[in-house]
């Protein structure tokens, strides 16, 4: 990965250009990123070259998707 494009920290919100999911970085582990759906799920890995920084309307519906996931199953 190249300076100008770190990978993202985890906690954050990125999207997987390969397939335009949005998740949530849990890791970065063996070069490769670990995301999560934002309602909660099973984790898929990418590679850190095929994600970008979510923009901030996808990092609030990912927040918003993730609480109210919360408030109905307590994910």
């Amino acid at each position: 990965m190249s300076r100008e494009n770190p990978p993202p920290l985890p906690l954050s919100y990125a999207v997987d250009t390969r397939t335009n999911r949005l998740g949530q970085v849990m890791d970065l582990h063996a070069g490769r990123v670990q995301l999560r759906p934002p309602q909660g799920g099973v984790e898929w890995d990418c590679p850190p070259e095929h994600t970008r920084p979510a923009s901030e309307a996808e990092a609030l519906r990912a927040r918003v998707a993730r609480l109210n996931a919360v408030s109905r199953w307590g994910v």
